[in-house]
């Protein structure tokens, strides 16, 4: 055999080498194969896991508030937030993937990178919150390395500003931050649920592996609010609170037998669906949080005082000439010289002069007594987060000047909330009542604090205010008697009180033989020609009480044009 004309053969003892070789390497990987199984399985399969299953938060639904009709106050609708895997997209795609995610989130691309490099260790960081969904839809359709969406609920009030007082807000992540949201945050609010998904190399869910925790939905809240008078309330507000050029106002609306509030609205107005209204001097409840010096609308609790005490009944005459009244080193005075009036004119007329003659005429506890029995200096006891109890002086004054003050509304302080609440103890015959802004809470039976007999014909004398000769012609409505009392105070300033800054006040109740509603208005700085509470509050009063008497059906009073309630001469009629 030559090496021209034959095949070279490898050796017998290299094949079998070759052979010997490839079994003992299958033999050793059919080893390695089953030491992995049997020793470090579980420990390789963890390793495994912890690369690509992943535990994801199942957000829950928070639960609805509606209005006393069950029409939507707050609602929450899902959507989709942008969230990102830093290191997986710098590394995949790079900064030229961050710039286009930016560019489609209208984002600056180089905080944006700035951001992502910061938190490269982390595995879950937000790139933007509840997003458009044909923003989510197209930034998806980049496909950019370690993007994704997380489904989450965002808050939408449909009312808008009607609402926005009394609802509050919630944040970003559906926790409430203000109002009825903030209250009853645990009770709207629901459980998150848990689920382990498995996640690509991108981080992106491919496959749910596991439900561990259902969610559990947040539950709905009934109010007491009436969205249509609600809506009527704003719109009568904010009109006058333009036509007066006045900084701003509060309205509110109770029913008096219940003591539910019907509508709470206040200006300046602030939209809980932008998150650029949710400023605190914009969102604060100034019915409820707000006190100020009532001025003339305690008058009926100073004549209810003297009254009470014996000395006087709704004829008795009270000389309020010549419109001015010296107390000490100070004066009290009318608008004008009133002369002569009756009980029933001072009130009437809103005669500063007639009230501190009767005061002074009485102990002076009475007076402090009554304001205190009205509810005054105490909180009302409505569930909302902020709420002013006010000021009330702890013991009744024994200086003539203090008595004098506090006969004609200055001396202590008081919310819209609470002289609403104290109208309405007139309006029920003496019982006062619990406000509630949520349906379903017991507050117990109102509490009779107060002369029934009084209160009937307080009421009766309150009447006059709203007739002719009256401070609240602008008050009254057609086919109703109207009580009320107005109250034009000048605001406190340091040193004083200011002498071109006015809080005017009409608190009313209607109809006046058997009162259904009660409502209070307030304008805070009205800065026309005009300040006084009967034109600039008592227009609000008449259209917001008007509608509420034909929404409910409440009929007429009989033989509207002539009184029905007798004002009575004794204490007790």
């Amino acid at each position: 055999m030559t090496r021209g004309d034959r095949s070279v053969v490898a050796p017998v003892w290299r094949r079998v080498a070759v052979l010997v070789s490839l079994m003992g390497l299958m033999g050793a990987l059919m080893v390695q194969a089953v030491a992995l199984q049997l020793t470090e399985g579980d420990f390789l399969q963890g390793q495994g896991d912890q690369r690509h299953l992943r535990m994801e938060t199942m957000v829950a639904h928070r639960g609805g508030i509606h209005d006393r009709h069950g029409e939507a106050l707050a609602i929450s609708a899902p959507v989709d937030s942008v969230w990102a895997h830093p290191g997986v997209l710098l590394e995949e795609g790079g900064a030229e993937a961050v710039t286009q995610l930016a560019a489609e989130l209208e984002l600056d691309s180089t905080t944006l990178l700035d951001h992502l490099r910061a938190r490269q260790r982390r595995e879950f960081v937000y790139i933007r919150r509840h997003v458009d969904p044909r923003v989510a839809e197209a930034t998806m359709a980049l496909d950019l390395p370690g993007v994704a969406l997380q489904r989450e609920y965002r808050r939408f009030y449909p009312a808008g500003p009607v609402t926005g007082h009394v609802l509050g807000f919630t944040d970003i992540d559906d926790r409430g931050q203000e109002g009825v949201e903030r209250v009853f945050d645990d009770w709207l609010a629901g459980q998150s649920g848990a689920k382990r998904v498995l996640r690509d190399r991108l981080g992106r869910s491919i496959e749910d592996v596991e439900r561990l925790r259902e969610p559990q939905p947040g539950r709905d809240l009934t109010l007491t609010l009436d969205l249509r008078l609600q809506y009527i309330a704003y719109r009568e507000l904010k009109a006058a609170v333009e036509r007066e050029q006045a900084a701003g106002g509060s309205v509110v609306l109770m029913d008096v037998h219940s003591g539910e509030i019907l509508a709470m609205v206040n200006q300046p107005a602030f939209n809980p669906n932008r998150r650029s209204d949710l400023r605190p001097e914009r969102f604060r409840n100034r019915a409820v949080t707000d006190s100020f010096e009532p001025g003339s609308v305690t008058k009926p609790m100073t004549i209810a005082a003297a009254m009470a005490s014996g000395q006087y009944t709704p004829s008795t005459p009270v000389s309020t000439s010549p419109g001015v009244l010296r107390v000490g080193r100070n004066e009290v005075r009318d608008i004008r010289d009133f002369g002569e009036l009756t009980v029933t004119g001072v009130l009437q007329k809103s005669s500063n002069v007639g009230a501190v003659r009767m005061a002074l005429d009485i102990e002076a506890e009475e007076v402090w007594g009554l304001l205190k029995r009205f509810g005054f200096g105490e909180a009302t006891g409505v569930t909302f987060p902020g709420e002013s109890s006010g000021t009330m002086p702890a013991t009744p004054s024994q200086r003539p000047i203090e008595q004098a003050t506090l006969a004609f509304g200055y001396g202590l302080s008081v919310t819209p909330l609470q002289i609403a609440r104290a109208y309405a103890a007139i309006a029920a015959d003496g019982k006062i009542p619990t406000p509630a802004l949520v349906r379903g809470i017991d507050r117990g039976e109102p509490e009779q604090r107060l002369d029934p007999g009084l209160m009937r014909s307080l009421r009766a004398m309150m009447v006059e205010v709203t007739r002719d000769g009256g401070t609240a012609t602008h008050a009254a409505i057609p086919g109703y008697q109207v009580a009320g009392k107005t109250g034009t105070s000048r605001k406190a300033i340091p040193g004083g009180y200011a002498t071109d800054r006015y809080i005017s006040t009409f608190a009313g109740m209607a109809p006046a033989d058997n009162p259904r509603f009660v409502a209070v208005v307030t304008i805070d700085e009205p800065g026309g020609e005009v300040y006084y509470a009967g034109p600039v509050a008592g227009p609000v009063f008449q259209g917001l009480m008007q509608s509420a008497l034909r929404l409910y059906n409440v009929p007429p009073d009989v033989d509207a044009d002539e009184p029905t309630l007798a004002v009575s001469e004794g204490r007790s009629p």
